[in-house]
C-alpha cells in the first residue's frame, strides 16, 4: 500500500479545519451519524483519536482495550484545542512506518495493525464528513483516499451480517454519484442529508 493512501495528516488536517465552523449554540442539533448530536460526535472523534493513536504505538490501557461507549452529550471546556491534538498526535502516530506492523488493539478487537490502520483512516475520514454535512462546511477528501477506503468499505458492502454494528445498509446512490458520494453511500449514509 502506498504511503499516500495511508497518510493521514491531509485527512486528519481537513477535519481540524472544521473546528472552528462549529456553532456552540448548535451542538445538540442531529448529524447525519445515526443518533448523535453535534457535541456527541464531537466526543466520539476525541475518543476514536486517543484510541487509534495508542493502537498505532502498540499500547493497551484505557483508551482503546474495551468497545467504545455512548459518547457525553456535553463537551469538556476546551474541547477544540483538544480535539486539534489528538488529531495531529494520531496522524504522526500513524506517518511510523512500525505502526503498520503486527497487530494493534482498539475498541477491544485486535487486528492485523495494517487493518487497524485503514479502519481508523476510515473512521476519521467520514466522521470529519458528518461533522462537515452537520455543521454546513465544504469537505473533499483526498481521492487517493477516496480510492483506498472505497475498496476498503466495499468488501462486505452486501454482507450485513459482517457489517452489524459497524454500518448501517449501503445507501443506493446512482452510477454518476460522486466518488466521495460513493464512499459515504458506503457506509451506510445517504450523501444528500442536510440538516
Amino acid at each position: 500500500m502506498s504511503e499516500s493512501t495511508t497518510d493521514f495528516k491531509h485527512t486528519t488536517g481537513l477535519v481540524a479545519g472544521l473546528i472552528d465552523g462549529v456553532d456552540d449554540a448548535r451542538l445538540s442539533d442531529p448529524t447525519p451519524c445515526g443518533h448523535y448530536t453535534q457535541a456527541q460526535l464531537l466526543n466520539h472523534l476525541i475518543g476514536l483519536s486517543l484510541a487509534f493513536t495508542a493502537a498505532a504505538r502498540g499500547e493497551t490501557g484505557p483508551h482503546n482495550d474495551a468497545p467504545p461507549g455512548e459518547p457525553p452529550t456535553t463537551l469538556q471546556p476546551g474541547w477544540r484545542a483538544e480535539l486539534e491534538q489528538r488529531l495531529g498526535e494520531l496522524a504522526d502516530a500513524w506517518s511510523e512506518p512500525s505502526a503498520w506492523e503486527g497487530e494493534a488493539l482498539a475498541g477491544g478487537v485486535t487486528l492485523p495493525a495494517s487493518i487497524m490502520g485503514l479502519v481508523a483512516l476510515n473512521e476519521v475520514a467520514v466522521h470529519g464528513w458528518d461533522l462537515a454535512r452537520a455543521t454546513g462546511q465544504p469537505y473533499e477528501l483526498d481521492p487517493a483516499v477516496i480510492a483506498t477506503l472505497t475498496a476498503f468499505t466495499g468488501q462486505d458492502a452486501h454482507d450485513q451480517t459482517a457489517r452489524e454494528g459497524i454500518y448501517a445498509p449501503v445507501v443506493e446512490v446512482p452510477a454518476t454519484a460522486t466518488p466521495q458520494d460513493q464512499l459515504i453511500a458506503l457506509t451506510g449514509r445517504n450523501p444528500a442529508w442536510r440538516p
